[in-house]
């Protein structure tokens, strides 16, 4: 097994779990309805299922992240593909609720190998190339995004339940992939032992904000920066019905954009961006685009003036992986994989934070007319978030300006 096989076999991973997720988007909401008897019912369990699935993403994403410190990248990273593969294949032949919604569990504790994977990343890459690392893994979730729902609509006309032996199939393939290629990236004279404070995602929140350096207020603007995104991501397609009545085929199209705009910034241009501006100013120049951008989304009543808005937000792309790098280089290398779980833990939890703040500023606007400016109070209040989060991010690092100043006086 060769370690040059390693990044690769990684960036194959988060493409395939994401594409499986994406490929059931267009499905799921459907499926339940197959199994239900009414439109309510069937918007109940939708719900029930996707809480569910965030907040055992919550609880896991930690858990595998320690268990990777403490027995090594490789088991713990097949087990999950693994898992997630027979979780599909369950779910294909499930025609009951109560069996559909332990499913949900199933693919949300498998799925939470994207820390293992990161963790993987940090393993193998020096602190200089770490944020381009990172962003590779961005652009292979971005990639991922853009293909799994087209092609999952695609197949979910034939059959409701063909993507989701197809994600089974890809899931099981890529685990023999890995099993005859993957090296372990962590050797175990830089293991570290397992704890439940360790494996639990309060404790993993709790590491995270100790972390050297300060870096642990770096890590609450990497958690109100993702809060922002992941409330306008959850109000997106009603946002924009409620302004532009658009369907499914619009709103296809401006993710598709989206998608494909993530994929090249951060698996293209994010390297040679880190190496020239470095990770800090790339984050503060991304939440500082995203702030303005999402005003104009909010502001703006000409359709296809979201796309040119995409196009000019690009560099907010750049946000979380440079965060992301400077969490990890405050981080030990024993505890890459708990800091990785902390990380995606937080973004499970904002995941469940969103639409608490998205769908009450939506339902206020929801019987203003199309042209109403309030109707964009959704992205202003996107924009507040990210205005905390540039801030916090300033004074951290104008502070660890100062202090590297006086030592050196």
């Amino acid at each position: 097994m060769s370690r040059n096989a390693s990044l690769p076999f990684i960036l194959t991973t988060v493409f395939i779990d994401v594409l499986g997720i994406g490929l059931m988007i267009p499905v799921l909401p459907a499926l339940i309805g197959t199994l239900t008897d009414s439109p309510a019912a069937q918007s109940w369990w939708y719900g029930a299922l996707m809480v569910t699935y965030g907040l055992v993403q919550f609880l896991c994403v930690p858990l595998l992240g320690a268990l990777s410190d403490r027995f090594g990248r490789r088991p713990i990273l097949l087990l999950s593909i693994f898992g997630l593969g027979v979780s599909y294949i369950i779910t294909a032949f499930t025609y009951s609720l109560p069996m559909l919604l332990f499913t949900r569990v199933l693919i949300g504790a498998t799925g939470a190998s994207f820390t293992v994977a990161t963790a993987y990343v940090a393993d193998i890459t020096t602190p200089e190339n770490r944020g381009r690392g990172f962003g590779l893994v961005g652009a292979a979730f971005g990639i991922g995004f853009i293909f799994g729902p087209v092609v999952g609509g695609l197949l979910g006309e034939h059959d409701l339940r063909l993507p989701f032996f197809v994600a089974a199939g890809l899931s099981l393939l890529n685990w023999l992939y890995g099993f005859f290629v993957l090296p372990e990236s962590l050797p175990p004279e830089k293991r570290a032992p397992l704890s439940w404070q360790r494996a639990n995602p309060v404790g993993s929140l709790s590491h995270a904000a100790k972390l050297s350096g300060g870096a642990g207020l770096i890590v609450l603007v990497y958690a109100i920066s993702m809060l922002s995104q992941w409330v306008l991501q959850t109000g997106w397609v009603l946002y924009t019905s409620f302004r532009f009545h658009w369907g499914p085929k619009e709103n296809g199209m401006a993710l598709f954009v989206v998608g494909l705009t993530a994929a090249m910034v951060q698996g293209v241009l994010l390297g040679r961006l880190i190496k020239r501006f470095g990770e800090k100013r790339m984050a503060l120049t991304g939440m500082t685009s995203a702030a303005i951008i999402f005003v104009c989304y909010g502001l703006t009543t000409v359709p296809w003036l979201l796309y040119v808005l995409i196009l000019c937000n690009s560099l907010s792309f750049a946000t979380s992986p440079s965060l992301q790098s400077l969490i990890s280089q405050a981080a030990d290398v024993r505890e890459q994989g708990l800091t990785q779980g902390a990380i995606n833990g937080i973004n499970s939890l904002m995941t469940l934070l969103a639409p608490l703040i998205s769908t009450p500023l939506l339902a206020l606007a929801a019987h203003l007319p199309a042209d109403d400016w309030r109707i964009g109070s959704l992205f202003f209040a996107c924009s507040v978030l990210q205005i905390v989060a540039l801030t916090l991010a300033t004074v951290h690092f104008r502070r660890l300006r100062s202090q590297r100043l006086a030592s050196n006086a």
